[in-house]
C-alpha cells in the first residue's frame, strides 16, 4: 500500500502545474455532492408528510437542529409542504446540475491540460537526449509513449480523479446518512458495515495488482506494434520490392494475437468488479431490509425514514463500483506513468557546462587530441590524432565500419569521447555552449533527412530567416533550382514524407542546397554525392568545390575518385588512423590506401 501511494503521488506530480482547477473542482463536487444529500432527504417528507400524511417518526436522541426541523414538518400543512416542494426540489436539481457541470468542465481541463504538458515534455526530452539513447530504442516504442501512454495518464487525470474525488464524497454523505439512522434503529445495524467493507475492497485490491501487471505487458505490447507499423510504413519500397508482404503481415498478426490476449486478460478482471461488487452490495442491503422492515412494521419508525435510510444504503453501492474501477484504472496509469517516468528521468550523456564558453566562428584548427570512442563496450576509434587547419579540405576513407562517420560525428557533440579531446582553436568542445558549436557545422548525410514540408522549408531548415531568393540561389548552386521549379508547385511542392516524391539525386541535391545556404565555416560532407548519376555528380562536384573553398572541409567517400583534390587524406582502418598524406604522397608509399586504390580503379 506504500508503494502504491508513492507511484500514485508521483502520476498526481503531472497534474501539479493545475493545483488550483483541482481545487475548484474539488469545491464543485463539494457543493454538488450536499445538494445530492439534500435531494435524498426529500424523501423523507415525500413519503411521510405529504403523501401518506404521517408523522416523521425516527428513534433515539437526535440533535436539536435535527429535531427541530422533524418538528416543522410534522406541524406543517401537507398541502403546503407540497407547494414547497413543487418549488424547492427543481431548484435543488439546477444548482446540483450546475455544480456537477462545472466539476466536469474543470477536471477535463485538467486532463486535456496534463495530456498536453507531458507530451510537450516527451517531445522536449527527445530532443535533449543524445543519439547513444536512441541507439538502443525503437521508433515506435517511443511514439508509443507520447500516444498510448500518455492515454492512460489523461484517463486517470480526468475521469478517473474525478471519480475518486466526487465518488468518496457522495459515498461520505451517504455513508453519514446511513450510519445515523442505523445507530438509531438498532446497534446490529453497524456492524455489517464491518463486514461488507473487507468483503468488496479485497477482491478490489487483489484484482488492481493483476491489471497492474497486464498493463505494463499490453503497453510493451503496444509499443511493439507502433514499431512493427514505423518499420513497414518507412520500408514500404524494400517490403514490396522483396515481396514480404505475407511475411511482414503474420508478424503483426502474431505481436497483434498477443497484444489482444493480454488486453482480454485483462478486460476480464477488470468487469468482474462492478456485477461482484453490486452482488455483495445487495445481498448486505437485503440482509438489512429484513432487519430494519420489523421496525417499520412494528410502527417504531416511519416509512419515509426507512425509504431515506435504504436509499442511502444502496446509494453507496454505486460509489464503491466507480470507486473500484478507479483503483483498475489508476493500476493501469501507474504502469504507463512508470514508462514515461523513464524517459523524462534519462540522463543525456551529452551535457552543456552552466560556464560553458560562446563560439562563433573556426579561427585557427580543429584538434583530436588522442581520440577514443565506444559504443557501450565495442571500441569503434581508438587514439585518434588528427590536426585539421582553418581551410583545408581532410578526407576520410577506408573500408565500411572503419569509424569514418563516427568520427565526424564527434565535432558537432552528437557523442563525446569516452578518452582524449577534440579542440575547437584550443578550446575542449565540451567547454563550449552547444547550440553555437551546431551553427559552426553544415551537414550533408548520406541519409538524406528531409521532413514532410515544402522544398522551400527544407532548403532554409538550417536558416529560417533566409528569403525565397537566398533559397532559389543556394538551390541553383546545388543544381536543383531546374527541377524544383519543374515541380508542380515550384518551391512550395510538399515533398512527402522523407522526400518520398523526389528521387535520391534530387533528394541530395536539396540536402546540399541546405548546407549551402547555411554557409557554416566548416563542413561535414558524409558521402554527399552517393546518389547522383555521373553527369549530376559532375555537376555537384563542382559546386561542392565552390562551397569548400575557404570553409574547414570534413569529407568522407568511398569512391576515392571524389577526394583526391583534398589537401590531405587519412585512412581509417578498424578505428585508427593508419595513414595520411596528399593523395600523390599516399599512392607512393604503397600501403593501405594504394591497395583501396587499386581495388577501385584495378576494373
Amino acid at each position: 500500500m506504500k508503494q502504491f501511494m508513492k507511484e500514485y503521488f508521483k502520476l498526481l506530480g503531472f497534474a501539479k502545474s493545475h493545483r488550483g482547477l483541482l481545487c475548484l473542482a474539488a469545491v464543485c463536487m463539494g457543493v454538488s455532492t450536499i445538494f445530492e444529500g439534500i435531494s435524498m432527504g426529500m424523501i423523507v417528507p415525500l413519503c411521510d408528510r405529504i403523501f401518506t400524511d404521517k408523522v416523521i417518526i425516527i428513534p433515539g436522541n437526535l440533535p436539536k437542529f435535527l429535531a427541530s426541523i422533524i418538528g416543522v414538518f410534522n406541524t406543517t400543512e401537507s398541502a403546503v409542504l407540497l407547494s414547497y416542494t413543487i418549488f424547492f426540489v427543481p431548484v435543488l436539481f439546477f444548482f446540483k446540475g450546475l455544480f456537477m457541470y462545472l466539476q466536469n468542465l474543470l477536471m477535463n481541463m485538467v486532463g486535456q491540460g496534463v495530456v498536453r504538458q507531458v507530451r510537450d515534455k516527451l517531445y522536449s526530452k527527445f530532443h535533449e537526449l543524445s543519439l547513444d539513447f536512441y541507439a538502443d530504442k525503437r521508433s515506435g516504442e517511443l511514439m508509443s509513449r507520447i500516444t498510448n501512454d500518455v492515454a492512460f495518464i489523461t484517463h486517470s487525470l480526468s475521469y478517473a480523479l474525478t471519480d475518486l474525488i466526487y465518488e468518496s464524497m457522495r459515498a461520505i454523505v451517504f455513508a453519514v446518512i446511513a450510519f445515523f439512522l442505523a445507530f438509531s434503529i438498532s446497534w446490529r445495524l453497524p456492524l455489517f458495515a464491518f463486514v461488507i467493507f473487507p468483503l468488496i475492497m479485497f477482491p478490489v485490491l487483489r484484482i488492481g495488482k493483476r491489471v497492474k501487471k497486464f498493463s505494463i505487458v499490453i503497453q510493451k505490447r503496444m509499443a511493439d506494434l507502433n514499431s512493427q507499423l514505423s518499420e513497414t510504413i518507412q520500408g514500404a519500397y524494400i517490403v514490396k520490392a522483396f515481396c514480404r508482404e505475407n511475411y511482414e503481415l503474420e508478424r503483426f498478426k502474431r505481436i497483434n494475437h498477443q497484444y489482444y490476449k493480454f488486453m482480454m486478460k485483462n478486460i476480464k478482471r477488470m468487469i468482474i468488479l462492478s456485477p461482484l461488487t453490486e452482488f455483495i452490495g445487495v445481498t448486505s442491503a437485503m440482509a438489512i431490509v429484513w432487519i430494519v422492515g420489523k421496525e417499520v412494521l412494528a410502527g417504531r419508525l416511519s416509512f419515509g425514514v426507512f425509504g431515506l435510510f435504504l436509499g442511502a444504503l444502496l446509494s453507496i453501492i454505486r460509489p464503491i463500483k466507480k470507486l473500484s474501477n478507479v483503483h483498475v484504472i489508476n493500476q493501469q496509469a501507474l504502469a504507463a506513468s512508470s514508462r514515461i517516468y523513464d524517459i523524462l528521468e534519462e540522463k543525456s550523456t551529452i551535457m552543456q557546462k552552466s560556464d560553458a564558453k560562446e563560439i562563433s566562428d573556426l579561427n585557427d584548427a580543429i584538434v583530436f587530441d588522442n581520440v577514443t570512442f565506444a559504443y557501450e563496450n565495442e571500441e569503434v576509434l581508438k587514439n585518434i590524432n588528427l590536426n585539421v587547419k582553418k581551410g583545408e579540405v581532410i578526407a576520410l576513407v577506408g573500408h565500411s565500419g572503419a569509424g569514418k562517420s563516427t568520427l565526424v560525428g564527434l565535432l558537432p557533440r552528437l557523442y563525446d569521447p569516452k578518452k582524449g579531446k577534440i579542440t575547437i582553436d584550443g578550446v575542449d568542445l565540451r567547454d563550449l555552449k552547444i547550440k553555437p558549436l551546431r551553427m559552426l557545422i553544415s551537414v550533408v548525410s548520406q541519409e538524406m533527412v528531409l521532413f514532410n514540408a515544402t522544398v522551400k522549408d527544407n532548403i532554409a531548415y538550417g536558416r529560417v530567416d533566409a528569403t525565397l531568393d537566398e533559397i532559389k540561389e543556394a538551390a541553383r548552386k546545388a543544381y536543383a533550382f531546374e527541377f524544383i521549379e519543374n515541380l508542380p508547385n515550384g518551391f512550395s511542392t510538399v515533398i512527402g514524407d522523407r522526400g518520398f516524391k523526389l528521387s535520391g539525386g534530387e533528394r541530395q541535391r536539396i540536402a546540399i542546397a541546405r548546407a549551402i545556404l547555411k554557409d557554416s565555416p566548416v563542413l561535414i560532407l558524409d558521402e554527399a554525392t552517393s546518389h547522383l548519376d555521373s553527369k549530376s555528380e559532375q555537376l555537384i562536384k563542382e559546386a561542392l568545390s565552390n562551397l569548400m573553398r575557404g570553409k574547414t572541409s570534413f569529407v568522407i567517400a568511398h569512391r576515392l575518385s571524389t577526394v583526391q583534390k583534398a589537401n590531405r587524406i587519412a585512412v581509417l582502418d578498424k578505428g585508427q588512423i593508419v595513414e595520411i598524406g596528399p593523395h600523390d604522397d599516399l599512392l607512393v608509399q604503397d600501403a593501405f590506401y594504394k591497395k583501396l586504390y587499386d581495388l577501385q580503379f584495378s576494373a
